[in-house]
């Protein structure tokens, strides 16, 4: 049996739930989620608890729901019927993100900005606010009058289900609570002349993130993984998350060191080559554009470009 866990707007107010065997990698309009009210209020938990506490609360949330049969008397719903939410809609902290993660992301960008390519010798972080953090369907906004270069990056993302600090690399699975899939929106000309990557990476709503959470116990080697972008049925992202420079041990063992890990924390571990600023010509976001982003057995995100937001 399939857990993929959701948080969602019903009329107006954010739930946590889940889908059960879902047909595909994205909600369809009749998809059933149910609300996680009924198991909260079992473990003496209130209705109101976001993913984020219950995740906190129960780093083992899956395995809970399927020994309970997985399919209590919970409220049900429609997808049709919310707005589906970025399965942690307001993190707690920032986005832990990393850059240059892929040797052949790492050549074409030194290619595009006319400089060697060096491959990096430890991983490179940074980080997007959580006001960059929107729903799998929602809109990106353009920017338009402040960048002239939005560009798009497909990653997997990382859930931290465990709390800890100095993971050692033979123990970080053990404090994942799952994956999901991101886009790590970036406004290239605002990250070249600020010559940091936190503000071209920091727009508003340059997150998106979903469609839900997949436990990591149904992942079990993410090496494995599949990350693929497209812009208008166009493909230009597509490559095995085995190609990173650092694996998920690596980036999550490191990121560690003096730094605490809290359930809820999310870490996106790099983007593949083929983005839009280093394609010859450039071929960047425009108003309309619409992006889909698919990692197979974990899921896929759908976001639309628009001006005037």
């Amino acid at each position: 049996m399939q857990i993929r866990f959701v948080s969602y707007a019903s009329n107006g107010v954010e739930q946590a739930g889940y889908c059960l065997n879902p047909a595909d990698l994205m909600p369809g309009a009749d998809t059933e989620i149910i609300s996680l009210d009924a198991f909260f209020a079992s473990q003496g938990l209130p209705a109101s608890t976001s993913l984020t506490d219950a995740i906190a609360a129960f780093p083992d949330l899956a395995e809970r729901l399927l020994a309970a049969g997985a399919d209590p008397a919970g409220t049900r719903v429609r997808a049709s019927d919310v707005h589906l939410l970025a399965p942690i809609p307001r993190p707690k902290k920032n986005v832990f993100c990393v850059g240059r993660n892929y040797k052949a992301h790492v050549k074409e960008a030194s290619e595009a900005r006319a400089k060697e390519a060096k491959i990096p010798e430890h991983p490179q972080y940074f980080s997007k606010p959580p006001t960059t953090v929107v729903g799998p369907v929602d809109d990106v906004p353009l920017h338009e009058g402040l960048t002239e270069a939005l560009d798009y990056e497909v990653e997997l993302g990382i859930i931290i289900g465990k709390r800890g600090v100095n993971i050692p690399r033979e123990q970080v699975f053990d404090h994942i609570f799952g994956y999901t899939v991101i886009n790590d929106v970036t406004a290239r000309d605002l990250q070249k002349r600020h010559d940091r990557w936190f503000k071209g990476k920091g727009l508003d709503g340059s997150c998106p993130m979903g469609p839900w959470i997949v436990p990591a116990g149904d992942i079990p080697d993410p090496d494995a993984l599949e990350v693929r972008l497209s812009v208008n049925g166009e493909i230009r992202q597509n490559a095995s998350v085995g190609e990173m420079i650092f694996d998920i041990r690596e980036l999550v063992s490191v990121l560690s060191q003096g730094i605490t890990l809290e359930p809820g924390d999310i870490i996106a571990t790099g983007t593949p080559s083929g983005v839009g600023f280093a394609m010859k010509p450039p071929r960047l976001l425009a108003d309309g554009d619409v992006m889909e982003l698919e990692i197979p057995n974990v899921g896929r995100i759908r976001n639309t470009v628009r001006a005037g937001m």
